[in-house]
């Protein structure tokens, strides 16, 4: 006899990380918040150094970033970056056969300042 209270598991592609795994008092510096065919927005937060290197790496390698054509970086709430996180963004970018278009939105002075000098302003478009 089946347990018919059962309930329906949600896809892996659903799940939404909120806290650093390899840090569980942190909330995680970087999400993504909106995926589909065409268009991905990842939200960034907090300081992304050194630290966090390894969650957005992998985080870069999630599928759902393989198939839009065009990717936001919502950087608004990111008070720093290091440079090794700077050229994770690049790698991930630029790794496909055809580059996403890329659009780095609200960066501070700071964060836009360590982007540029990895490259990435070669490769995106800044808005505030």
């Amino acid at each position: 006899m089946g347990d018919t209270h059962a309930r329906p598991q949600r896809a892996a592609e659903e799940a939404v990380v909120t806290v650093d795994p390899h840090r569980p008092s942190r909330p995680a510096p970087v999400t993504i918040v909106e995926a589909d065919e065409q268009h991905a927005v990842l939200a960034f937060a907090g300081d992304l150094d050194a630290s966090a290197l390894r969650l957005l790496e992998e985080l870069l390698l999630d599928h759902r970033l393989r198939r839009p054509g065009a990717w936001t970086l919502d950087m608004n709430d990111l008070a720093r970056i290091d440079l090794a996180c700077a050229y994770a963004l690049l790698r991930a970018v630029t790794r496909a056969p055809v580059p996403a278009v890329l659009t780095v939105r609200g960066a501070r002075p700071a964060v836009h300042r360590t982007l540029r000098h990895a490259g990435l302003d070669a490769v995106a478009g800044f808005v505030e």
